[in-house]
């Protein structure tokens, strides 16, 4: 990967100055679009989401998280968060050649009117990444929807049912 994304290399590259404001401290051709917490770098978007992305190919090289041929569950609740671990698990997985069987899994707690909406939207994440999807219910798994926990016992205690 070398000197262009400083979390890999050994030392970064200082940030300059120009009429537009501040340049990537890492490719030092693009206008810097934020400050990177963890290093405290003037770094452009682009720059950003490819250090990001190394940091994390270097943990799970560095960890040894995965095997080749593993079947890896990536909990999808339709918020940015499992959103953004499902791009960065498929690229890392297709740029490096993991080799790893991914799929999206989500849980139905059966909450009406709770869940619809981010089901839909994991329903989007594997069309738009396809990687399938397995939804698991409460119902399917325990015999009970959250909803019927809640109609036999109450609001009370209905999370150590």
């Amino acid at each position: 990967v070398g000197g262009r994304y400083p979390a890999i290399a050994a030392q970064p590259v200082a940030v300059a100055n120009n009429r537009r404001g501040m340049t990537c401290a890492y490719c030092r051709e693009n206008r810097a679009m934020l400050k990177r917490p963890k290093t405290k770098e003037s770094v452009c978007k682009e720059c950003f989401y490819r250090a990001f992305e190394e940091e994390i190919h270097q943990t799970i090289v560095n960890e040894k998280l995965f095997t080749r041929g593993d079947r890896v569950a990536i909990g999808a609740s339709g918020g940015k968060d499992s959103t953004v671990l499902i791009h960065v698990l498929k690229t890392l997985n297709e740029r490096y050649d993991y080799g790893l069987e991914l799929f999206l899994l989500s849980v139905d707690e059966g909450i009406k009117g709770y869940r619809d909406d981010s089901l839909e939207t994991v329903a989007r994440n594997e069309q738009q990444y396809e990687i399938p999807l397995e939804v698991v219910s409460y119902k399917d798994l325990y015999g009970y929807s959250m909803d019927e926990i809640v109609a036999q016992i109450g609001l009370r205690n209905n999370c150590t049912f």
